[in-house]
C-alpha cells in the first residue's frame, strides 16, 4: 500500500495529525503484509569495548580501525571506572575493530568548540575526512574539516579547507567530498550550509543556498543527488523544510517533501541503498514527529513512517536489517511496537520493507548531553558498533562507546517465580510471568517436580508484553512435592527458581468455578 501524498498547505499541528492518523492505516495494512520478518544479524549482549570521558559523536570504519569523534579527553579500558586508568585522547581515537583494542592513531583536534563532530572514509578506504569545530590538529592550524592518511594516521596536506563554521556532516563519492553544518563560507566563497570539494581539497562549484544548519548527508552516486537533512525551511530560495534532494554536481534542487515533517521537527540521520532511502527524525513540542521514514528514491513518494516518538539520531542498513538509535517510547503504531512506558528503548531493529520492529532489545541509558543515547552507528566488517551519551548498556557501566557481533550469545533469561494457584486431592496448579530476552522471542520453560521433568512450554513475550503462563500436575493425594522451574533461549538457560513446596490434600476440597485448575 503506497501512503498518500500529504496536503502541501497546512499548519504544523495538521501535519502532524495527518501523520499519525495514515500510520494507523498504513501499520495495520503492514501488520498483515509481514508475514515473514528479516532476521538480525547480532546477538543483544556487548562485546568488551573501550570507552571515552565524554560523548562521540561519530564513527567511521576502513580497513580493519574504527574510528571515534566527539567531545572527550581521555579513554578507558573495559569495566574502568570514569577516572580510572584514563589514556589521553583529544576528541579523537582509534581501534582495533575486531579486538576492540586501543591504537596509537591519535592526533588531537583542539581549539575552536574543540570538538569532532563528523568522520566519513573516502570509499578506497585510503583516506578518513574529519569535520567538526576546531582550529588545531595537533600544532598544525586547520579550520574545521581536515584529511587524514589511514595507512599512516597522518595529516594530509591537499585537503584543508578553511571553514567558518561547525561541520556537522561529511559523506563522500569517487569524485566528491560533501560537508554539511553551520557555515556560510568555505576557502572564502560563500557556501551556505553545504558545499563540495574535490578529493584533494579543491572547492567545487557545487552551490546550493540553505537558510538553516545541515546535520546529515547521504550521496547516491547512481542518481547524481545528494540527499540533505537538517534544521533549514528553505532551499534554493524555495520551501523545503528539512529534507531536500539536491544534484551532486550543480547543487540545484532536484526535489523537496516540504509536508513529510512538522515544523518542529529535523533530519538527523540519512542513510540509502540505491532504491529506498531512510531517516531519522528528531522534534520538540507537541505535534513534532520523532520516528523513522523510508522514501522511494525514484518517484519521491513516502514508503513508509513508524511514528514512534523519541528523537532518532544514527540509521545503518546491514544484511536486510534497519538498525537505529533513539530514544524510542510509544510506538504503539507501529508495526510490532511497544505502548508508552516510564522506560525507553535506545536501540530499535526493523524491516526495511514496511518499518516493523523485531525482537532485538539490546539497551543504553540516556547518559549526558541533551541527553538522548546513541549518536551514531558503523559497521565493521561483521561488528555493530554503537556510539554516542549513554553511560550504561543493557543496566550496566559502559561510556559513549558499544559494539555487537554475532556472538557469543550469553545472557541467559530471567528466571520466573512460581506460584501456587491451588491443590486439591490429586491435582496441583501452578502459574508463573513469562520472563523475556533481549535477542529471542520465543522462550522455553521447563518445570519440574521432586527434580523430574513435568511440563515444557514455550511462549513468545517481549519487555511489554509478559503473558502468565500455568500447569496443573496430577500427583497421588496426601503427597508433598518441590517445584522449580528454569527458562531458555535455547542457547543458554536461568538457574532455576526457588523451590515452591506444595502439599497436596488427602480429600476432596470444594473449589471455586473459577479456581484456575478446575
Amino acid at each position: 500500500m503506497r501512503l498518500r501524498k500529504l496536503p502541501t498547505k497546512v499548519a504544523t499541528r495538521a501535519v502532524a495529525a495527518t501523520l499519525c492518523c495514515s500510520a494507523a492505516l498504513f501499520n495495520a495494512s503492514s501488520a498483515v503484509a509481514a508475514d515473514v520478518a528479516p532476521r538480525t544479524s547480532f546477538s543483544a549482549d556487548p562485546l568488551a569495548t573501550w570507552q571515552t570521558d565524554g560523548i562521540v559523536w561519530s564513527l567511521a570504519y576502513a580497513n580493519g580501525v574504527v574510528y571515534a569523534g566527539g567531545t572527550f579527553d581521555a579513554v578507558r579500558p573495559p569495566g574502568a571506572a570514569p577516572g580510572k586508568r584514563e589514556i589521553p585522547r583529544h576528541n579523537f581515537a582509534a581501534f582495533d575493530a575486531v579486538t576492540g583494542a586501543l591504537l596509537p592513531c591519535a592526533p588531537s583536534f583542539t581549539g575552536g568548540e574543540r570538538t569532532v563532530r563528523a568522520l566519513k572514509t573516502s570509499p578506497d578506504g585510503k583516506v578518513l575526512y574529519v569535520g567538526g569545530s576546531f582550529s588545531h590538529v595537533g600544532s598544525t592550524g586547520v579550520a574545521s574539516a581536515v584529511a587524514l592518511n589511514t595507512a599512516h594516521c597522518s595529516l594530509r596536506k591537499d585537503f584543508r579547507p578553511a571553514v567558518s563554521a561547525t561541520v556537522r556532516a561529511i559523506d563522500t563519492t569517487g569524485d566528491a567530498v560533501y560537508l554539511g553544518g553551520d557555515f556560510n563560507v568555505v576557502d572564502g566563497k560563500a557556501r551556505n550550509r553545504v558545499a563540495a570539494l574535490a578529493p584533494t581539497g579543491a572547492l567545487l562549484p557545487f552551490t546550493a543556498d540553505i537558510d538553516r544548519p545541515v546535520r546529515a548527508l547521504s550521496a547516491v552516486p547512481s542518481r547524481h543527488e545528494l540527499l540533505v537533512g537538517g534544521d533549514f525551511d528553505q532551499v534554493n530560495g524555495e520551501r523545503a523544510h528539512a529534507l531536500v534532494a539536491l544534484d551532486s554536481r550543480t547543487g540545484a534542487s532536484v526535489r523537496r517533501y516540504p509536508d513529510w515533517l512538522p515544523l518542529n521537527s529535523t533530519v538527523r540521520t540519512i542513510t540509502n541503498d540505491g532504491n529506498r532511502f531512510y531517516l531519522g527524525a528528531d522534534g520538540h513540542g507537541p505535534g513534532s514527529y520523532d520516528g523513522r521514514i523510508a522514501g522511494r528514491l525514484d518517484d519521491g513518494t513516502m514508503a513508509w513512517y513508524d511514528n514512534c516518538q523519541g528523537a532518532t539520531q544514527a540509521v545503518l542498513l546491514y544484511r536486510g536489517v534497519l538498525y537505529s538509535g533513539s530514544h524510542a517510547h510509544n510506538c504503539s503504531q507501529a508495526p510490532g511496537g511497544f505502548p508508552e512506558r516510564h522506560d525507553r528503548q535506545h536501540l530499535l531493529a526493523q524491516s526495511p520493507e514496511n518499518g516493523r520492529i523485531l525482537h532485538w532489545f539490546p539497551d543504553t541509558n540516556d547518559g549526558l548531553g541533551e541527553p538522548v543515547g546513541p549518536r551514531a552507528m558503523t559497521m565493521a566488517g561483521d561488528i555493530l558498533w554503537v556510539s554516542g551519551e549513554f553511560t550504561k548498556v543493557n543496566d550496566k557501566p559502559q561510556q559513549s562507546l558499544t559494539r555487537f557481533a554475532a556472538g557469543p550469545d550469553t545472557g541467559a533469561p530471567k528466571v520466573p517465580s512460581l506460584a501456587l494457584s491451588g491443590a486439591s486431592s490429586g491435582k496441583v496448579a501452578v502459574h508463573w510471568q513469562a520472563s523475556w530476552d533481549r535477542d529471542d522471542a520465543s522462550l522455553t520453560y521447563l518445570l519440574y517436580r521432586d527434580g523430574k521433568l513435568v511440563s515444557r512450554q514455550s511462549q513468545s513475550s517481549t519487555y511489554w508484553d509478559r503473558p502468565w503462563m500455568s500447569f496443573t500436575d496430577s500427583v497421588p493425594a496426601g503427597t508433598r512435592h518441590q517445584y522449580r522451574i528454569e527458562v531458555t533461549d535455547g542457547k543458554n538457560t536461568s538457574r532455576k527458581s526457588p523451590s515452591l513446596n506444595v502439599a497436596v490434600p488427602a480429600k476432596a476440597t470444594v473449589r471455586g468455578a473459577g479456581d484456575p485448575w478446575t
